[in-house]
């Protein structure tokens, strides 16, 4: 049987659709024609699934007092309510869609998720908004990760969405069932070398919530670990921290490796740590040794292959 492709929300204009206020699109080939492939897409207009046409009057978000407002500035007419309360409604429903990810549409007054304008009384703007739909999304799925397109375009941070959309997946089916102790214990094994890229504090964190697991209501714990699971991931994985998990991986094949071919993988990781070669080239080597050697405990950890080859995000420097 075929695996389930991953669900990802997405604002419906990144994928070509013509539903963007002048009657046109913003396709994203990133999305369209790499990341598709793996992936089952959930589309969203919130413009649109609130009734206005295509083309229509652009909309923006205006302040008004403390609070911010959804508002036609060629009509005057204020769709706030409007859009809130189908925010609620859509977002609520996303619930049975087994959502792993969402992509929303940078600058909009609708999907923004950061640094939207936002116009004062004089019609003056600034970068300071948010999205009345992407602010009902992040409010109910803190955990669920979300990024902007705009801000996909940005390697290390596509790569760390994605990682994150997988990762979440993962997480997902540990808790879709029964679940145990040692099914957590097992889970948190196999991804620790991957939080120690992202924040060696957090993964020391949920190593000790793992440890004293036992007297914490299965409910709290699993809420408590998704959350700070997902929270970690969400730190950028540095060259630092890279290359700190790269040598202690090579802690691992002191005892197999002669000296020549110890020598060149610590050359690689030095040729990584300077900016040299990506990381994807000491990861080569390092693969081809855990297999070689066969050395357990490195063939179980997700931080090798935590998203699939093909996408090549990690060909970068």
């Amino acid at each position: 049987m075929t695996a389930r492709l991953i669900r990802i929300g997405v604002s419906a204009c990144l994928l070509g659709e013509e539903v963007r206020y002048d009657g046109g699109h913003k396709r994203d080939p990133f999305l369209v024609e790499t990341f598709e492939r793996y992936v089952e897409w959930i589309h969203v207009c919130p413009e649109v699934e609130i009734g206005l046409g295509t083309p229509r009057d652009p909309i923006r978000l205006e302040r008004d007092g403390r609070d911010v407002r959804l508002v036609n500035p060629k009509t005057g007419s204020d769709l706030t309510h409007k859009m809130r309360a189908y925010a609620d409604r859509r977002v609520a429903t996303l619930a049975d869609e087994d959502l792993c990810g969402y992509i929303l549409k940078k600058d909009s007054p609708s999907c923004g998720m950061e640094r939207v304008r936002v116009y004062d009384g004089r019609g003056v703007p600034s970068k300071s908004g948010r999205g009345l739909f992407a602010e009902a999304l992040l409010r109910r799925y803190p955990s669920l990760p979300v990024e902007e397109e705009g801000r996909l375009n940005d390697p290390r941070i596509r790569e760390s969405f994605v990682e994150r959309v997988f990762a979440y997946r993962r997480l997902r089916s540990l808790f879709a069932g029964r679940w145990t102790l040692g099914d957590l214990v097992r889970f948190h094994t196999a991804h620790k070398l991957q939080l120690l890229a992202h924040s060696p504090k957090a993964c020391a964190a949920l190593g000790a919530l793992v440890a004293d697991a036992k007297p914490i209501p299965r409910g709290r714990l699993r809420t408590r670990y998704e959350s700070e699971f997902m929270t970690a991931l969400s730190e950028i994985a540095t060259l630092r921290r890279h290359a700190n998990v790269l040598h202690h991986i090579v802690g691992h094949f002191t005892k197999y490796l002669d000296d020549d071919s110890r020598r060149e993988l610590l050359s690689l990781i030095d040729d990584y740590r300077a900016g040299l070669v990506p990381l994807v080239v000491p990861l080569t080597l390092i693969c081809h040794h855990v297999h070689r050697l066969d050395i357990h405990y490195l063939k179980g950890q997700v931080y090798l292959e935590p998203h699939p080859k093909e996408l090549m995000l990690r060909n970068h420097a």
